[in-house]
């Protein structure tokens, strides 16, 4: 009977089994709220779907969020981190298991958020993000400060009403949301628009940035604690203050800024100095300068008035050369007769020198050694010619210049010979004496084909030994014609009648 009953059981085929099973699961477990660690944990698939799975102590169950759900969450899952995820509880049937399709994800507990956050912070600051080598000067007295809050709390009415008291600056707000979704993506997206603006612009770019919250719980200020907004703030070329939450709120944020302020009151403070102050300290040091400059105009003409006690009066200088050009004028006519007598006595004695009689035994006794001189030249002109004449005589020079020259004759008579016979052979005149003739048109130019003759043409036939004039007949060039003969004229000749004869004597 019991093997009768079974035999009646419905049959299902698999699939139909499959669907019977998710649609009890599903209707039975529609939403679901669970508690788990995430395992197995590799970042999103190349479809952008991410699949993992939350176990605890004894039991394991499989996890999917669909690409846009994980597009929008503000906790992403990490391996490790203890969650509570929300979703609906459904089947796969290619592997006969359930899975939990997974819409919204936290952390399970403060803990978990800690734990990620330092996780996070050991990550980038790895990459270098929080290095002290990056951090920017902030800029004494900026003229545009941009604050990235939200438009309607309590810190952006703080910051101007600091920004008053100390020193009024044009201040430029970026609207943000500054918790829950998007906020971390409003923030970020804030931060590298300013960064973006460029130095023309109705909006003008500033010198400063401001990122500010109120205080909250970890959760409220975790939008500043995410990779997008950590690496705006790194990547800001303008100079950048984090004023999140309270002085003991620490966000990741604050170790990629410039700067971090405990307050966004503070954050006001650091940016500008009191106007006050350095107008007192300006006052200061203009009185200083001035005391100084004084100081130092006193200490010169006290100097002037020492230097001015030691030089000698001007009268006094004047009158000591007055003196000394007296006296040269008393000296000078002296001087001058002094001069006169000496050089008078000088040209007496050169005068002596040159009397007639001196003049005329210099002359002799030049006039003298000139002739010595050309006899001697000629002597030694006639000696070099003599032995010139018998290095020649025995060199027998001539002789052998005549040799030289003959034969060069001989030579250069042979190369005019091989030349002139070169020339004969290749010449045309050469080819005319064989037996052909060279036809040429009236103006001269040879003729190479009969197609180039026409009825009528006049031509002109070179042979060896004379030119004939002709005219040519009949068709020029005609396949299968017969040659006409053309009739000639001589040029001069023997036989020359009046009339034009044949080419070939018919």
């Amino acid at each position: 009977m019991a093997e009768e009953a079974h035999i009646n059981v419905v049959e299902f085929t698999v699939s139909e089994l499959s669907a019977a099973l998710k649609r009890t699961v599903e209707d039975t477990y529609g939403y679901v709220r669970v508690r788990g660690e995430v395992t197995g944990y590799k970042g999103p698939h190349g479809s952008g779907h991410v699949y993992f799975a939350l176990k605890d102590e004894n039991a394991k169950i499989d996890a999917v969020i669909w690409k846009g759900v994980f597009g929008r969450m503000r906790v992403k899952p990490a391996e490790g981190l203890e969650v509570i995820v929300t979703g609906k509880l459904t089947t796969y049937p290619n592997r006969s298991s359930y899975q939990i399709i997974v819409e919204t994800l936290e952390p399970a507990g403060l803990g978990a958020l800690m734990a990620l956050l330092e996780e996070r912070k050991k990550k980038l600051a790895a990459e270098g993000l929080f290095d002290a080598a990056r951090k920017q000067l902030l800029p004494f007295l900026p003229t545009v400060i941009g604050v990235v809050t939200s438009p309607t709390g309590a810190v952006i009415r703080d910051i101007l009403h600091r920004l008053a008291d100390r020193f009024p600056r044009r201040v430029v707000v970026w609207p943000v949301r500054v918790q829950g979704e998007g906020a971390a993506e409003q923030v970020a997206a804030a931060i590298r628009g300013f960064n973006a603006l460029p130095a023309k612009h109705p909006v003008p770019r500033p010198d400063l940035i401001i990122v500010a919250r109120g205080g909250g719980s970890l959760e409220d200020l975790w939008a500043f604690n995410e990779e997008i907004v950590v690496r705006a703030a790194a990547e800001s070329l303008i100079p950048l203050i984090s004023a999140v939450g309270h002085e003991t709120d620490i966000t990741l944020i604050d170790f990629a800024s410039d700067r971090r302020a405990p307050t966004p009151t503070a954050a006001a403070e650091m940016a500008v100095p009191v106007r006050a102050e350095l107008i007192a300290a300006v006052m200061s040091l203009t009185g200083r300068a001035l005391s100084s400059w004084q100081r130092s105009q006193e200490a010169r003409r006290a100097e002037l008035r020492s230097a001015a006690r030691s030089l000698p009066r001007a009268k006094g200088l004047i009158e000591n050369k007055r003196q000394q050009f007296d006296a040269c004028v008393e000296r000078l006519p002296r001087a001058l007769r002094a001069n006169a007598h000496q050089h008078e006595r000088r040209y007496r004695s050169v005068a002596a020198l040159l009397s007639p009689e001196t003049l005329r035994a210099h002359l002799r006794l030049e006039r003298s050694r000139l002739t010595g001189a050309t006899e001697r030249g000629r002597n030694a002109m006639a000696a070099t010619l003599e032995r010139r004449r018998e290095r020649f005589r025995a060199l027998n020079f001539v002789q052998r210049a005549q040799r030289a020259f003959a034969l060069f004759v001989d030579q250069n008579t042979k190369r005019v010979e091989r030349a002139t016979g070169l020339l004969k052979a290749f010449s045309y005149q050469g080819v005319l004496a064989r037996g052909f003739a060279l036809v040429r048109d009236a103006a001269g130019h040879p003729l190479r084909a009969a197609a180039a003759v026409s009825p009528g043409m006049a031509l002109d036939i070179e042979f060896a030994d004379g030119r004939v004039a002709a005219i040519a007949d009949g068709e020029s060039g005609a396949p299968g014609a017969a040659p006409s003969k053309p009739r000639t004229r001589r040029s001069g000749g023997e036989g020359q009648s009046g009339g034009q004869g044949s080419l070939f004597g018919a």
